[in-house]
């Protein structure tokens, strides 16, 4: 294949413009086509969440060059933003001041990719006609044609269901007005939704955890919250993750605070509920586990469905493309990835090699590329695009020449706490202390180190 010289990315979210960055600096002509109005559309869906990664993890080295073109100041490495900072620090700035701002265009949901002139079937020549990307914009339908395109679309908007089996469950689509996908706003913009009700959030990863420990917290101020957690499987030690041994402080301090509130019975669970239907009755939303003749379940005022995304293929049914059949990625990527082997940190580094698929030019990256699986970290996708940059240009060693470090223990499904849950519920200020030094927390080594006894 010949070094490409336009290259459509689908999606202006943190991967999706760090794509971007690397085909400028590679003097590629990089065109990225965003759904949304702005750029980070799915990360303004969870602006108010605390990550569990800090800034050092967040930035691209190629996007952060870009920045510093126009005089960006870079946040402190360790400091954990939340969505809305990652947004207003990070991406917006990217998007509106750097040289990509001519280079995106908004509001442009992607309706199909495929190569001009030639369907799926037809083989002699298929690769060496364009790509034709088509999407609908405020002014209808338009398209470009690219030589290679990097769908970084995620997974944000197709969550999966609260069905057990993969499928909705029955009467899932007849209670939307009561059911929340994702990760919502509780101490916030939500928070008159959720006050005073009885909430039930299903899940085992970091967007239920959080979710749990903000109804907790809600209940403080509104005591007839209550919060019930209703997990698929026996063990909710699984949902603890690595605690002081964690080498993201906050993710470790989220999973300490969650293991107290429920030991301390501010949080109900339910164990080995795998839901199966959902109705409506006179007390509420009744959600049930096991057959319609019998089944135990819980009646509740509201459900949060925290049970992770899949990825979309819909607008790619011209594209030739190779899956795993389990976790809908790419094949050689599965193995890697696996949720019930590995996490964010046991995931060997991997780039344009592992993401071909047998169409040339086109490659997933960021979250879409991880399929199912929930173990994705900011930063595998900034290598990702790197490598697939790399390639593209015609640098194969660069590309081949995979290289990342990431923090260890732990299962990375989604945001980390919202702020201060992790350190209030935890009696943690500002995580656990650093490997081999001698306090309870990050406070009291910098109290010992300052002269003093300790933070008290």
């Amino acid at each position: 294949m010949n070094p490409a010289r336009t290259v459509a990315v689908l999606g202006a979210g943190p991967v999706g413009l760090a794509a971007a960055a690397h085909a400028l600096e590679r003097g590629l002509e990089p065109v990225v086509l965003e759904a949304g109005p702005e750029a980070g559309h799915a990360v303004r869906q969870w602006s108010h969440v605390r990550m569990f990664s800090p800034w050092q993890y967040n930035v691209d080295p190629a996007a952060a060059r870009l920045l510093a073109e126009v005089g960006w100041n870079a946040p402190d490495a360790g400091e954990y933003p939340t969505g809305g900072a990652l947004l207003g620090q990070y991406i917006e700035p990217l998007a509106k001041r750097s040289r990509l701002k001519d280079r995106i265009r908004f509001s442009s949901r992607v309706t199909a990719v495929g190569r001009a002139g030639f369907d799926k079937m037809k083989g002699n020549g298929r690769t060496l006609a364009p790509f034709t990307v088509r999407y609908r914009n405020g002014g209808g339908l338009e398209q470009l044609q690219a030589d290679a395109v990097i769908d970084a679309t995620g997974t944000w908007f197709a969550p999966n269901p609260a069905g057990a089996g993969g499928l909705p469950a029955l009467g899932e689509g007849d209670s939307r007005d009561r059911i929340v996908y994702g990760m919502p706003d509780v101490l916030g913009a939500d928070r008159a939704r959720y006050a005073g009700k009885a909430v039930a959030v299903l899940g085992a990863g970091h967007s239920a955890i959080g979710t749990l420990i903000d109804l907790a917290r809600l209940a403080e101020e509104a005591p007839s919250t209550r919060a019930i957690w209703l997990l698929r499987g026996e063990s909710p030690q699984k949902a603890f993750g690595g605690g002081s041994n964690d080498k993201l402080a906050a993710r470790g301090a989220l999973g300490m605070a969650f293991a107290a509130l429920v030991e301390s019975g501010r949080i109900a669970v339910e164990t080995g509920f795998r839901v199966s239907h959902i109705a409506r009755d006179a007390n509420g939303l009744r959600i049930a586990t096991g057959s319609r003749s019998c089944c135990r379940g819980v009646t509740v005022d509201e459900l949060v469905v925290a049970t992770g995304f899949r990825p979309d293929f819909s607008f790619l049914r011209e594209v030739r493309l190779e899956l795993d059949p389990a976790v809908e990625c790419p094949p050689a990527l599965a193995p890697l990835i696996d949720p019930n082997i590995h996490s964010c940190g046991t995931v060997r580094p991997h780039g344009a090699r592992e993401l071909a698929q047998p169409e040339p030019g086109f490659y997933f990256a960021g979250m879409k590329s991880y399929g199912r699986a929930p173990t994705f970290l900011m930063l595998t996708g900034y290598e990702q695009v790197r490598s697939i940059i790399a390639e593209l240009a015609g640098d194969h060693e660069a590309a081949r020449n995979v290289e990342l470090e990431l923090p260890e223990t732990g299962v990375c499904s989604g945001p980390g706490p919202t702020a201060n849950a992790a350190d209030s519920a935890a009696g943690c200020c500002g995580g656990p202390p650093p490997a081999a030094k001698d306090g309870c927390c990050i406070a009291d080594v910098q109290a010992r180190e300052a002269g003093r006894e300790g933070c008290g």
